[in-house]
C-alpha cells in the first residue's frame, strides 16, 4: 500500500486574475466570486503538498446545477495528466514552478451559464471546498457563443455601459430619464445567478439565452411567491416606493437578494430597467426600447378597438383594449437556432406582466424581423408585439337608437399606434429612432402588405374597412408643448375633399389619467361650432389650467392629459374622431459639478432652480445619486413660490474611480422629476 504522506494533494486553488483585455471586463464585477465568460480561457494556480511527477493523477471536476452527474451533462472532468476535452471544454498545464502548476481552462462556447463548483482530484484525494466556485457568463466576445455581437462599440454600450437612460413623455414630447443599469455593483451578478438558480429553467436549458432571456423575463416580476418586482398602477404607492422614484436597478436587485422578497413598485421602465441589467450582468448584450403610443391588443385581433358614447366619453365596460402613451421594454440581441434562417440579432422581450404567455406573465424573446414582417406566429408572443407597435385602431360610436345600442366605425386609424420607436444611442447620450426595425414606413404600400399578411396568418377576415366619407378625408389633433400650470391649447385639424363653406360641431371630452391611458378624474368637456372654409382647416379648443390642476394634487404619478375629440359636419352629418394625449414641460434647472474629483474627497455639487410655473411647488426636494458615491444623497426645500429661485448644496464622498454619471433630480408634489446630469473624472 502506498504511504499516504506520498500521496499527491493539492492545498490551495487560486482563480488568476487577468486584465480586462483578456477577460472581457470580467473583473469589474463587485463579487468575491470569480467570473469568467464561456469560450473564454482562465487560469488556475495550484498548490500542491509536492511537486508534480510524471505518475500522479491530477483531474479538475467542474459541476453545476442540484445533484450534478456527467449523466446529466452537468459535470465536466478534465484530466491534466493526458490531452483531454469533455463537452469542448479543454484544460493543459502551463507552467510548473516546485509545488505549484499553473493550468489553463477553456469553457466551451455551449457551456451551462452559472455557477460552478471547481474540485480537484489526484488519486484519492479531493479538494473540494466553498471557496473553488465560479460564475460563468455569456460571451459575446466569442465567434461560436450565440449572443455574439461583432461591434466592439456596441458591445461596450450594451454589455458594458453600466448608465444609460429611458425615454418617457409622449410621441410629440419625448422625455429624457436617465437610468443607472449598475450591472457591476456589489450583489447584482451574485443576485443574477441566484435568480438562475430560483427560476424554473433545467441546468442544461442553461445553455440557451433565449430559454435564460425568457426566463430572467418572467422572473423579473412578482408571482406567486415569486419575482423580483411588484407592479402597481393604482397611482397608491403606500408601504413603497413610487416608481417614478427609483432612479436605477441596482437598489431594487440589491433589496431583492438580501432580502427575498419583493420590492414595491414597479412600473413599466423599471421592469425594463431591471431586466436589462439582469441581462448584461449574465452576458446578453441588451438595450431599453420605448415605444409612444403603444397598444395592447388583449383580444389578439391585431386591432385596438374604442368604444366611446355621443359625449366622447370612454366606455370602459366595453373598451378591454388600451393604448398607452409610452412603454419601455427589453431588446436582447442573439442568434436564433430554433428558428428559420433569418431571425436572429435583436429579440423583443417585455418584463412588464400584461399578459400570460405558456401560462406565465412574460413576453419574448420576439425577433424584430419577424415584427417587420408580419410573421406572428414566430416564437415567441410575435402577435403581441406587433399589435403593441402596429396595430390599426378602430373608434366605434355606440349610440342609442329605440333602446337599442347600436355601433359604428367612425374612424380606423393605421398610423397612430407604435410612434417614434426609441433607444439610446451607441456611445452618445442621444436618442436613436429605431422604428424602421420593428415595421416599415407608416402608410407604405410594404406596411399595408404585411398587415394584410398578418391577417392571413390569423387566418381572419378584416371584419371592418376604412368607414367611406363622401366629403371627411381626416382628422387630427395636435396639442402645444405647455408648461404646467399654462391654458392648453389643442388643435382640430379637419382634411376635406371641398373647399365649401360648411358647418363643423367639435366635441371634446378631457381627462387626467395614467401614461398607460387608466383614468384618474373627468376634467371637462367643451363644444365649439365654426365655420370651416378650405380643404384643410383649423379649429383650437382651449383647457384652462382650473380644470386640471386641483386634480394633481390626486395623482402619485406623472399626470398625462387625454383628450377624445369628435367633429361632425353639420349639412352632411359625417362624423370623425380622434384622440391626443399630452404631457407637460418643467422648467429646468442647472447645476454647477468639477469635472475632476478624488476618492475620499468631498464633491460639492450646487444646485439652481427657478419656479417659472404659474403655481407654487411643495414638497421640494434635491436629490444627487452616482455609481461613484456609496448612497443617494437628499436636500429638503418645502415650497417654492412662482418666480422664486432657490440654491442648493449637496455633498458627497466618490468611492469608485473613472468617469462617472451624476444624476440630479428635483422633485416636488407637483412637479414628479426634473433631471440635470454630469459625468466627473473621478482619480485616486
Amino acid at each position: 500500500m502506498m504511504d499516504a504522506s506520498k500521496e499527491l494533494q493539492v492545498l490551495h486553488v487560486d482563480f488568476l486574475k487577468q486584465d480586462n483585455a483578456v477577460s472581457h471586463h470580467t473583473w469589474e464585477f463587485q463579487t468575491s466570486t470569480p467570473v469568467f465568460r464561456r469560450g473564454q480561457v482562465f487560469h488556475l494556480r495550484l498548490v500542491l503538498n509536492q511537486p508534480l511527477q510524471s505518475y500522479h493523477q491530477l483531474k479538475l471536476e467542474f459541476s453545476t446545477g442540484p445533484n450534478p452527474s456527467i449523466a446529466k451533462h452537468t459535470v465536466v472532468v478534465l484530466d491534466l495528466r493526458t490531452p483531454s476535452d469533455h463537452y469542448n471544454w479543454q484544460a493543459t498545464l502551463q507552467n510548473e514552478s516546485g509545488k505549484e502548476v499553473t493550468v489553463a481552462v477553456t469553457s466551451s462556447p455551449n457551456a451551462i451559464l452559472g455557477k460552478y463548483q471547481l474540485n480537484v482530484k489526484t488519486g484519492n484525494h479531493i479538494l473540494k471546498s466553498e471557496e473553488n466556485i465560479l460564475y460563468l457568463l455569456f460571451n459575446p466576445w466569442c465567434k461560436e457563443d450565440m449572443v455574439f455581437m461583432p461591434d466592439e462599440d456596441e458591445r461596450k454600450e450594451y454589455i458594458l455601459n453600466d448608465t444609460g437612460c429611458h425615454y418617457v413623455g409622449a410621441a410629440r414630447s419625448i422625455k429624457y430619464k436617465p437610468w443607472n443599469f449598475g450591472q457591476f455593483e456589489k450583489n447584482v451578478l451574485d443576485c443574477c445567478i441566484s435568480l438562475l438558480t430560483e427560476s424554473s429553467l433545467k441546468p442544461t436549458d442553461r445553455r440557451d439565452p433565449v430559454l435564460v432571456c425568457r426566463a430572467m423575463c418572467a422572473m423579473m416580476s412578482f408571482e406567486k411567491g415569486q419575482g423580483v418586482l411588484i407592479g402597481n398602477w393604482t397611482g397608491d404607492y403606500e408601504g413603497g416606493t413610487a416608481p417614478y422614484k427609483w432612479t436605477g436597478s441596482a437598489p431594487i436587485l440589491q433589496q431583492y437578494y438580501n432580502t427575498k422578497q419583493a420590492v414595491c413598485f414597479g412600473q413599466c421602465w423599471v421592469f425594463a430597467g431591471i431586466l436589462t441589467t439582469v441581462l448584461r450582468a449574465l452576458g446578453i448584450p441588451a438595450r431599453s426600447v420605448t415605444g409612444f403610443d403603444s397598444a395592447h391588443d388583449t383580444e389578439r385581433n391585431l386591432t385596438v378597438d374604442t368604444y366611446v358614447n355621443e359625449n366622447g366619453e370612454k366606455i370602459t365596460n366595453m373598451t378591454h383594449d388600451s393604448v398607452w402613451n409610452f412603454h419601455v421594454w427589453t431588446d436582447a440581441w442573439m442568434k436564433r437556432p430554433d428558428l428559420p434562417k433569418g431571425y436572429d440579432g435583436w429579440q423583443a422581450v417585455d418584463a412588464t406582466p400584461q399578459e400570460r404567455s405558456q401560462g406565465v406573465f412574460c413576453c419574448g424573446p420576439s425577433p424584430l424581423t419577424a415584427i417587420r414582417k408580419g410573421d406572428i406566429f414566430i416564437v415567441y408572443d410575435t402577435r403581441f408585439v406587433f399589435s403593441e407597435v402596429n396595430g390599426d385602431r378602430l373608434i366605434w360610436l355606440v349610440k342609442m337608437v329605440n333602446g337599442q345600442e347600436e355601433l359604428h366605425v367612425i374612424s380606423m386609424e393605421t398610423t397612430s399606434i407604435g410612434k417614434n420607436i426609441s433607444t439610446k444611442a451607441v456611445g452618445q447620450d442621444r436618442r436613436r429612432d429605431i422604428t424602421y426595425e420593428y415595421k416599415y414606413p407608416e402608410g407604405s404600400s410594404e406596411e399595408r402588405q404585411v398587415m394584410d399578411h398578418a391577417f392571413l396568418l390569423l387566418s381572419s377576415e378584416r371584419e371592418h374597412r376604412r368607414p367611406v366619407k363622401e366629403n371627411f378625408l381626416h382628422m387630427s389633433v395636435q396639442s402645444d408643448d405647455v408648461l404646467l400650470g399654462n391654458p392648453v391649447n389643442f388643435t382640430v385639424i379637419l382634411k376635406r375633399k371641398t373647399a365649401a363653406l360648411q358647418n363643423v360641431n367639435i366635441l371634446g371630452s378631457f381627462e387626467l389619467q395614467l401614461y398607460t391611458g387608466k383614468k384618474v378624474a373627468k376634467l371637462c368637456d367643451l363644444n365649439k361650432t365654426s365655420q370651416i372654409q378650405g380643404q384643410v382647416s383649423e379649429v383650437t379648443l382651449t383647457l384652462d389650467s382650473k380644470t386640471y390642476i386641483n386634480s394633481l394634487a390626486i395623482l402619485d404619478d406623472e399626470p398625462v392629459i387625454r383628450g377624445f375629440i369628435i367633429a361632425e359636419i353639420v349639412e352632411s352629418k359625417e362624423i370623425m374622431a380622434s384622440e391626443v394625449f399630452m404631457s407637460f414641460q418643467y422648467p429646468e434647472f442647472s447645476i454647477e459639478l468639477p469635472n475632476t474629483g478624488r476618492i475620499g474627497q468631498l464633491l460639492v455639487c450646487n444646485c439652481i432652480f427657478k419656479n417659472t410655473l404659474a403655481i407654487p411647488l411643495t414638497d421640494v426636494k434635491f436629490s444627487l445619486e452616482s455609481l461613484g458615491i456609496s448612497s443617494l444623497q437628499t436636500s429638503d426645500h418645502g415650497t417654492v413660490q412662482p418666480g422664486e429661485t432657490i440654491q442648493s448644496q449637496i455633498k458627497c464622498t466618490p468611492i469608485k474611480t473613472g468617469p462617472k454619471k451624476f444624476i440630479v433630480k428635483l422633485s416636488s408634489k407637483q412637479v414628479k422629476e426634473i433631471n440635470a446630469q454630469k459625468i466627473v473624472l473621478i482619480t485616486k
